[in-house]
């Protein structure tokens, strides 16, 4: 490795990552932050500042730039759920959110349908509460919510990703909440494209709506919730500036945030809502050719572009002239150095390199990688 491949990584034994997969970014450690977000974070680190006036007012800015009553910024969007399940099951009563997770007395119980349950609805059981199923995995009907809602209903959960054909959308489960007065919360954590779509889920009547800010460009560790003043305000209640200027001493006390993430994610989502989209997305294809082009050069492989619009490269093999496995080389590729790391899920028939996660200088040592492998 050349002295200008050196990273900090490697300084610290773990050597960098090409991360082709066009997502993982939670466990590939999020966004490459925009020189935009970044000088914003180095002129947050230049000044103390008061975090819960910083907190109160940026959650001001958010919640004009997206049209709602309130927001507030947090440290990820499974803080913003988790926060959001302590304001709808204790609200601001000090005695009830001083003895989270102990639920006891408090309606405490979570509505989810069967065929959204998935494994980040642990986000919102942090402060006690407990998940109600209802229909199963093939189909869930609107009776079948209403039959649930009971005096322990503390709220329900809708997860934006998992609407489908065999779920109750979202218009349906807030007309039952609304008929029961009880709060409706949105996991929408990536849902930000277009970015209309980050205003929708409150137009719609959601109560509460949890964003993650790395699918924006705003660092990993950050996200936001938003909607109705009441229960957002309940939600900085319990978090972890709640707890400094306790008692009570909240449950939020772990979901720390720094005041340069918090201004990181203001002008991420400012950066994001003025972006020119369609110029995103003519990068992208200019990329993906740059990477097919040298993709083609390797002896065996044949690539092409994929996606509508186009965002990586699709990949071919001359089984005559390589002799493995596509699995074979996926494997090789993440276990080989550097790692190379593709989507997750995908049926291991062909290989499929994004370019949407890819930094500068990121396509010559993928084709290197391949053309090692292959040859191998």
């Amino acid at each position: 490795m050349s002295s200008e491949e050196w990273t900090v990584y490697d300084e610290l034994g773990v050597g960098p990552v090409i991360n082709a997969s066009g997502g993982l970014l939670t466990v590939l450690g999020g966004q490459i932050l925009s020189p935009r977000v970044l000088e914003a974070m180095e002129r947050a680190n230049r000044h103390f500042v008061d975090m819960k006036a910083l907190l109160a007012q940026s959650g001001q800015v958010v919640a004009e730039l997206l049209g709602v009553e309130a927001a507030y910024i947090t440290s990820g969007c499974c803080a913003a759920m988790a926060l959001a399940s302590a304001a709808c099951i204790a609200g601001q009563d000090a005695d009830r959110a001083a003895r989270l997770p102990d639920t006891t007395g408090m309606p405490n119980e979570i509505i989810i349908q069967g065929t959204q349950r998935y494994k980040y609805e642990r986000c919102v059981t942090v402060p006690g509460a407990r998940l109600v199923q209802v229909g199963d995995e093939s189909q869930v009907r609107a009776e079948q919510i209403e039959a649930a809602i009971g005096e322990r209903t503390a709220a329900i959960l809708f997860v934006a990703s998992r609407a489908r054909e065999n779920t109750v959308p979202l218009e349906e489960v807030v007309r039952i909440a609304q008929r029961h007065k009880i709060p409706v919360i949105v996991d929408a954590a990536g849902q930000v494209y277009p970015p209309e779509r980050m205003k929708l889920f409150s137009a719609m009547g959601a109560d509460l709506v949890a964003h993650s800010g790395k699918y924006f460009g705003a660092p990993n560790s950050s996200g936001f919730l938003c909607g109705r003043r009441e229960l957002v305000e309940a939600a900085a209640y319990h978090s972890f500036v709640g707890f400094e200027y306790g008692p009570p001493y909240t449950i939020g006390r772990p979901m720390k945030l720094d005041r340069q993430e918090i201004v990181a994610l203001v002008e991420a989502l400012r950066e994001w809502l003025s972006m020119d989209h369609q110029a995103r997305f003519a990068e992208y294809r200019q990329r993906a050719e740059k990477l097919q082009a040298l993709l083609n050069d390797i002896p065996g492989v044949a690539a092409e572009l994929f996606g509508e619009p186009v965002t990586g490269v699709q990949l071919s093999f001359n089984p005559r002239l390589i002799h493995k496995s596509v699995a074979d080389v996926a494997q090789e590729l993440r276990s080989g150095k550097p790692s190379v790391w593709l989507p997750w899920g995908l049926e291991l028939d062909t290989l499929r390199f994004s370019v949407t996660t890819l930094v500068e200088g990121d396509d010559e040592r993928l084709a290197k990688r391949l053309r090692q492998v292959v040859s191998g």
